[in-house]
């Protein structure tokens, strides 16, 4: 089993990087003022969602919905840059935004749907990332971690949930060979990668002079389905093991592989966060995932119930976490983006 680089080897790899780029920087006044500019872009596997607090903070007049934490990777990795600054400080903005697709990055915008406080009337639409994060020629890094709603991986799981308790069709004829009106698993990863291709394009022509790193997802499904409890909401509920199976092999890895590809295409650093979470996936113990099932451990501001269905996480004392990442999640995700960045950044 495979584990994240542990907090004192990084810490390690961190003064070592650090000391590298102080000595590449040049002396004077003028270096010592700048800073390298981080834009840090995505969904809610970027954004937080529920692990820390709300930022900005709950009642704050700035909030738009998006969800961004403290305890997700962009601010873990911002406190290492901050302690062990790689030759001059960085400033990073993050504008990444929970249920954020592909489109949302660089050509569309979005209204954001936090169930957290939402104002009279809902939510109001925010800009694509690229225009809110003020992407130039001045940006050193731009992080973007996105994919998933663009399938939607978060649906096709609703959608396998609901299958689960029936017979007949399972959730990967559904997607395979699915109705009217459905794409199916192999439109939706060809319809991915032209989408990925177009947004890392305008990355690359709204900052022409950053390193751009694309961050892939991690093994929130077990090696072999049969691990699930299907009696348990706080692992996958009752999708059935062979759909569990057919989820990771036919849409979670292909989804990261494309990813891979076309940052390859573009010359771009891939951060594998999979390979390093295998055995901490949703079916795992408390103490061993990095990721929260169904329902499960949430911070207080969090809510039990998902709106639009009868999914009352309240019942067994847990919230609406849907398979997002937790604390030792976002830490594992911290340790590998923060050694990219700061590879990244000796090039500069």
């Amino acid at each position: 089993m495979r584990h994240p680089v542990s907090r004192p080897r990084t810490r390690a790899l961190a003064v070592g990087l650090a000391l590298t780029a102080a000595a590449l920087v040049p002396t004077g006044s003028a270096g010592a003022a700048d800073q390298y500019q981080w834009a840090a872009l995505g969904d809610s596997y970027t954004a937080g969602g529920f692990v820390g607090d709300p930022q900005p903070a709950l009642g704050d007049a700035s909030r738009d919905g998006c969800d961004r934490t403290t305890g997700a990777y962009p601010g873990l990795v911002e406190r290492e840059l901050d302690e062990f600054p790689p030759g001059k400080p960085v400033h990073l903005t993050n504008v990444s935004c929970g249920n954020a697709t592909i489109a949302n990055i660089a050509t569309a915008k979005q209204i954001p749907i936090s169930p957290v406080q939402p104002p009279a009337g809902g939510w109001k639409a925010v800009d694509s990332q690229i225009k809110r994060a003020n992407l130039n020629d001045g940006t050193d890094v731009v992080t973007v971690g996105v994919g998933g709603n663009s399938l939607p991986f978060g649906g096709m799981l609703l959608k396998c949930l609901e299958l689960g308790p029936k017979t007949g069709k399972s959730c990967r004829e559904h997607y395979t060979d699915p109705p009217e009106g459905e794409e199916s698993i192999q439109d939706k990863l060809a319809r991915i990668q032209d989408e990925y291709v177009e947004m890392l394009a305008k990355v690359h022509e709204a900052a022409p002079n950053a390193k751009v790193i694309t961050v892939g997802y991690p093994a929130v499904l077990p090696d072999e389905g049969s691990a699930c409890n299907r009696l348990s909401l706080t692992e996958l509920g009752a999708i059935k093991h062979a759909d569990i199976d057919w989820l990771r092999d036919n849409v979670l890895k292909p989804l990261n592989s494309t990813i891979q590809r076309v940052s390859s295409f573009f010359g771009d650093r891939y951060v594998d966060i999979y390979s390093s979470s295998v055995g901490h996936d949703a079916c795992q113990s408390a103490g061993t995932k990095w990721v929260e099932g169904i329902c499960g451990d949430a911070e207080d501001y969090w809510p039990t119930k998902l709106a639009g269905t009868a999914l009352n996480c309240g019942l067994i004392n847990k919230r609406v976490t849907l398979v997002h990442p937790n604390g030792a999640g976002y830490a594992n995700t911290a340790a590998h983006v923060e050694r990219a960045i700061r590879i990244a950044l000796l090039d500069r």
